[in-house]
């Protein structure tokens, strides 16, 4: 179990907080407006008022205790610059920050910010992956460049092993894990080379997101 902070309580950082919470993880939320604290209060571990733009709020709540904090108030770029310069400042190990824009990402990453999401950006990548092939299970997007996507073995696919495939040649990606149909739940890491694919197969590859795009197009 690990321990998080979540700092504004909009729609993404309840998400958030609730998710981690139901993950088993002790979850503390933190929002200046009284109402969505008590709305997030019986589904986090502790769930607080205060400013986290005041250093003295965050220390008195021993936020520097924590394993993570998320800064989830996106909008306003000089509130979250101040929270997590504050939560730096106090310790964290790690913070993560909502952020709406580039420039919003660089001043966030010069002070300190460990990484910086864009939720609605991606949502909307992974939504369009969805909507491209039906095959297309769910994709992370790494950089502008570099994605991972979990997609349904293609039926040319089934019945040879990842060696006759040969994807990395083919199109230069590789095929990290594998969901055998056979043991629902389950995923095999780095499978081996003599790995065969069946049908209800899933199958989790890696590589540069124009290639990844070209796996739509196998049957």
């Amino acid at each position: 179990m690990k321990s998080f902070v979540v700092i504004g309580l909009g729609r993404f950082g309840t998400a958030i907080a609730r998710e981690l919470s139901a993950l088993g993880h002790e979850v503390l939320a933190v929002d200046t407006d009284e109402a969505k604290v008590q709305r997030v209060a019986d589904k986090v571990t502790h769930a607080v008022v205060g400013d986290a733009r005041d250093i003295n709020v965050l220390n008195a709540l021993g936020v520097r205790n924590f394993d993570c904090a998320v800064v989830a108030m996106g909008s306003d770029v000089g509130n979250s610059a101040l929270i997590t310069l504050n939560l730096k400042e106090l310790g964290l190990k790690q913070v993560v920050c909502k952020a709406q824009s580039h420039v919003h990402q660089r001043v966030l990453e010069r002070i300190g910010a460990d990484r910086v999401i864009f939720p609605e950006h991606e949502m909307g990548v992974k939504v369009a992956q969805g909507l491209s092939s039906s095959s297309v299970l769910n994709f992370i997007e790494f950089s502008e460049d570099y994605g991972i996507v979990e997609l349904a073995a293609p039926k040319s696919w089934q019945g040879k092993t990842i060696r006759e495939l040969d994807v990395r040649n083919a199109f230069r990606v590789n095929i990290i894990a594998v969901r055998k149909a056979e043991r629902p739940g389950t995923l095999d890491v780095a499978p081996g080379a003599q790995c065969v694919l069946g049908e209800g197969d899933n199958v989790v590859a890696v590589g540069r997101s124009e290639d990844i795009n070209r796996l739509h197009e196998v049957k």
